[in-house]
């Protein structure tokens, strides 16, 4: 296996690609005319980094799953994640990209709720396909953090480089969601995939040798990531996929508590329950009632 790469700080990458550092914690780098200092084909990073690719270098794989990569693309990268690319033969570096370290957001409104943007997850396999309207204003954002970091640092820095990286982030939320539009009948496809996916799961000795389905397990089976599988889901029903889930539990559980030849238990366990407490505490909180009583009235 390859060696990884490891460029832990901002500085590090600006110097990989033989540009100047205006800021050790925060940068945008413009790749025209740079060439690496080697062609690493595993690499991790100590920051985040926003890459706008203007040309394809070869397939971006996170983990074992290829990345949906392609030119005039935005790709994520979180610390710590493991990013390994086939680079081409004729492969010349152009485009741009943003890098900011955990350091520089900490104790900000950005700082609290970048978990939230969960694009930047290592399973988040979907790269972000712009329009062109939607480039023009990523670089928009992206001069405006330069013409920050271009003034020199003062006490407004921080405050505006940061408040301009979740301004361009925010964007990006907003092009997610019409990509997930123009991607409808896709995502219509893997709705009804995962439909019949828990049909089948509920079928077969699953639930008593594994327990109840998982949205990784799920997501694993339909070839997506989960962090891009739950918001699909979200974004096609209006629930998560965890209470996607439980709602095909509960309709599993109201069919079988019919037959009253099994007890409560038994039918806990051919759930995936593994305590019949559980599995009433659950559906109680779903239908306002015990399974006894559901049982009763039905």
């Amino acid at each position: 296996m390859d060696k990884i790469l490891r460029i832990d700080t901002v500085s590090q990458h600006d110097k990989f690609y033989h540009r100047q550092n205006l800021h050790p914690l925060v940068s945008i780098l413009d790749f025209s005319g740079t060439t690496p200092e080697v062609y690493a084909s595993r690499m991790n990073f100590g920051f985040y980094a926003v890459y706008l690719k203007d040309v394809q270098c070869g397939n971006m794989k996170y983990g074992r799953h290829t990345y949906d990569y392609q030119d005039r693309t935005l790709v994520f990268v979180a610390p710590g994640q493991i990013i390994n690319v086939d680079i081409n033969q004729d492969y010349k570096p152009a485009g741009y990209a943003l890098l900011f370290h955990p350091d520089l957001i900490h104790g900000t409104t950005l700082g609290r709720y970048i978990d939230d943007y969960t694009f930047f997850s290592y399973d988040s396999r979907e790269a972000l396909h712009l329009s062109e309207k939607e480039r023009k204003i990523v670089l928009d954002c992206f001069e405006k953090i330069k013409y920050e970091l271009e003034q020199g640092t003062d006490k407004h820095s921080k405050i505006l480089i940061t408040a301009n990286i979740e301004l361009f982030l925010n964007y990006c939320v907003r092009f997610y969601d019409r990509q997930f539009i123009t991607r409808n009948d896709d995502n219509r496809s893997n709705i009804e995939k995962f439909e019949k996916l828990l049909s089948e799961y509920f079928h077969s000795d699953k639930p008593q040798t594994i327990g109840l389905p998982a949205v990784t397990y799920c997501a694993r089976q339909l070839n997506l990531s989960p962090n891009y599988f739950g918001d699909m889901i979200k974004k096609q029903t209006g629930k998560t996929a965890m209470e996607y889930i439980q709602l095909k539990i509960i309709d599993m559980a109201k069919k079988r508590l019919l037959d009253t030849s099994r007890s409560i238990s038994e039918i806990a366990y051919e759930l995936g329950f593994k305590y019949p407490h559980h599995y009433t505490r659950v559906f109680k909180k779903s239908t306002g009632m015990t399974p006894n009583h559901y049982r009763s009235l039905n």
